[in-house]
């Protein structure tokens, strides 16, 4: 497989770095090495998940993801560099409800006659 180089200006899906680079440089070297091995995760991986682009599909576990969010002290859902938004599914069982009421056939729809269903 190609190693594929990285910009450093190419937005990423996690904002790892950004956390670790509001530290002073001591505690960010620091913070590379212990962080992996609080995850339980190993240090290629760990920079491996720094690396994720906005738009790849790869993802960091959501276990991972939480931690990671604990550790550098964000709200649940910070870490990720964009918003997703999904309406509430009582909201879309509603909708769905509304959708088949109005584009239920009507029984007179239904029922052919005996001509219509001959075969010419």
């Amino acid at each position: 497989m190609k190693k594929r180089r990285i910009k450093d200006n190419e937005l990423r899906k996690y904002k790892i770095n950004e956390c670790l680079l509001k530290r002073p440089i001591g505690e960010h070297r620091l913070a590379v090495r212990i962080i992996p091995k609080l995850l339980g995760i190993s240090l290629n991986t760990f920079h491996n998940y720094r690396n994720i682009l906005l738009n790849d599909s790869q993802d960091i576990p959501h276990e991972i993801v939480v931690m990671l969010e604990q550790l550098f002290g964000l709200e649940y859902g910070d870490l990720l560099n964009k918003q997703i938004r999904m309406r509430p599914l009582n909201e879309l069982l509603k909708l769905e409800l509304y959708d088949r009421k109005i584009n239920k056939p009507r029984k007179e729809d239904s029922i052919k006659t005996d001509e219509e269903t001959k075969e010419i």
